[in-house]
């Protein structure tokens, strides 16, 4: 338990704590740092269905990069890995289910924007990426987004990609939503949309599942900055979170995990962010 960093990033040098007998950290009642403290237990919000990033396993353990983010997060916290609560959140409920407190925090690729942050706090980015599009191999005619023109786009319903394929593309193709970015992936393979939008970090994983059958096209068209989602106001448990990312990265787990998790599928792997949400 490294409370000695919690109490640092949360509170002030006098209540710093250098043992685990130590008094609860100088914290929120209801922040996110008192509950870890006080339970010793976190349900943690995020994706199942991600190679690379947050998947469930055949026989339900939880691999990925985002799982990866979340351990350490919560260890830092006072939180091991087998307290952790799973609970699978999509892109359509990740507000609810932090303000409503069906989970502490989200870690699945979650974009911070502008609007999110006015219902959710983030601490962050702990990766950045940008959408791309998963095409069928064959469809080599698609070189990128203008050329989807009377197509059929899947993304995920209450996502990024899909709020930017609206706003840009939706005068020129049909896009169908999706709760689930397999679901989406599913019904490529299945020639019954033409493409699949979301992160290229999350299509590079579904790519390398099925490299005969799809491709990435490898042109993103958006910046998409990952961070650790927080009930709206918890600033004791913002800044732990990203005292807790900023550890990772000095660490080096940061870019041991991305290794181990993405470099299998020859996404090229990006240098650590600058943490400003904190």
């Amino acid at each position: 338990m490294r409370l000695a960093t919690l109490v640092t990033a949360v509170a002030t040098a006098a209540a710093a704590c250098l043992s685990a007998a130590c008094s609860a950290p100088d914290a929120a009642e209801d922040s996110v740092v008192t509950r870890a403290y006080e339970t010793g237990t976190l349900t943690i919000g995020i994706r199942f269905d991600q190679p690379g990033l947050s998947e469930r396993t055949i026989d339900g353990r939880f691999v990925g990069f985002d799982v990866d983010v979340a351990e350490f997060v919560a260890d830092e916290l006072g939180v091991a890995a087998d307290d952790i609560t799973w609970r699978e959140t999509t892109p359509a409920q990740r507000e609810s289910d932090l303000s409503s407190g069906a989970v502490d925090l989200v870690v699945a690729a979650y974009s911070i924007t502008e609007e999110r942050k006015e219902t959710v706090s983030f601490a962050g980015p702990y990766f950045v990426t940008g959408q791309d599009l998963l095409v069928r191999a064959s469809a080599t005619e698609i070189d990128g987004p203008e050329a989807l023109s009377g197509k059929r786009l899947c993304s995920v319903t209450g996502s990024t990609s899909a709020a930017q394929v609206k706003e840009r593309f939706a005068r020129t193709l049909e896009l169908v939503e999706y709760p689930r970015n397999s679901d989406c992936v599913t019904a490529l393979l299945a020639g019954q949309v033409d493409a699949v939008t979301t992160d290229a970090a999350i299509l590079a994983g579904f790519a390398a599942q099925n490299p005969e059958l799809l491709r990435l096209v490898g042109e993103p068209f958006s910046t998409e900055r990952y961070g650790v989602g927080l009930r709206k106001g918890d600033t004791d448990g913002q800044a732990a979170v990203a005292a807790a990312i900023e550890r990772m990265i000095e660490s080096g787990r940061w870019r041991e995990s991305l290794e181990r998790n993405l470099g299998p599928s020859g996404y090229p792997l990006p240098e650590p962010p600058e943490v400003t949400e904190r």
